[in-house]
């Protein structure tokens, strides 16, 4: 690509040609030589496969041409990029109360007729991260493929918290052990957790991580088997006061915190 250009300057907010929104992870340092896509991407306008539909349909400028060519890289402080973005469809982030018997999955399948999109009337979303059918509670979705992006990056564990009952009292040496990581079925030993006991057979559990079915195989390991899973913490949003199927739109400053490179990734737990 020519040189004789700048990269494209952050314009928070706006969606006129050459403009883009501040994105959850820094771009390539200058001089480096980055796929076009992963650019974008960084640059917090859209997901790499949305990036990929960006370039497709002609909406991204390289110093001045048009680049519908995919895989093409860029050189990072001396190429120009120009991305419109005029017309996209607006980032919805939502969270819900997921209640039991509701499949984490955008749409249904054989056997599941229920899922957690059929939950809110928006068009367009999808779940980011999971709870598996049993488990309730706090479910983010959204049409925003970089704040799965972010919350997926090994980099930013963010904390997710959780409502525990077990299956019968549980001693104080097996809340120790799911303090201090126990190694799953695996062998990899789960990293620390924040564990606050609140009743005889309930307890309040922090982690970073999102192993499969994490936290019901971290009690099996103990002894114990889950009876009640709810997440009430993602970060910085919180259940709250929402009944189950209810929902309510993230704040600016939520979704800003959900993408910053602080404290990755979501399965089933």
């Amino acid at each position: 690509m020519p040189d004789d250009s700048a990269d494209l300057p952050s314009t928070p907010g706006s969606s006129a040609p050459g403009s883009s929104a501040p994105g959850p992870s820094a771009p390539s340092p200058a001089g480096d030589r980055v796929r076009l896509n992963k650019w974008i991407a960084s640059r917090g306008i859209a997901s790499r496969r949305e990036a990929d539909r960006l370039i497709a349909d002609g909406r991204v400028r390289v110093n001045g041409s048009v680049v519908t060519e995919l895989g093409v890289k860029i050189v990072s402080g001396v190429d120009r990029v120009e991305v419109t973005t005029q017309g996209l469809p607006e980032h919805l982030y939502v969270a819900l109360h997921k209640p039991a018997g509701y499949l984490t999955a955008p749409f249904p399948v054989p056997g599941e007729p229920r899922v957690v999109t059929q939950l809110v009337n928006l068009s367009g979303l999808f779940p980011v991260g999971r709870l598996d059918k049993d488990s309730t509670g706090l479910l983010l979705l959204t049409n925003d493929g970089t704040l799965t992006t972010a919350l997926n990056h090994p980099e930013r564990q963010k904390e997710k918290e959780y409502e525990v009952t077990v299956d019968r009292p549980i001693p104080e040496g097996a809340l120790r052990r799911l303090s201090d990581g126990v190694p799953l079925f695996d062998g990899e030993k789960t990293l620390p957790a924040q564990v606050v006991r609140t009743g005889p057979d309930s307890f309040r559990i922090t982690i970073t991580e999102g192993k499969n079915r994490q936290i019901r195989r971290m009690c099996r390991k103990v002894g114990h088997e889950v009876v009640a899973l709810k997440r009430v913490r993602i970060d910085a949003v919180r259940l709250g006061n929402l009944s189950p199927g209810q929902w309510r739109h993230l704040t600016a400053d939520e979704v800003a915190a959900l993408k910053s490179p602080a404290n990755g990734d979501n399965r089933d737990v």
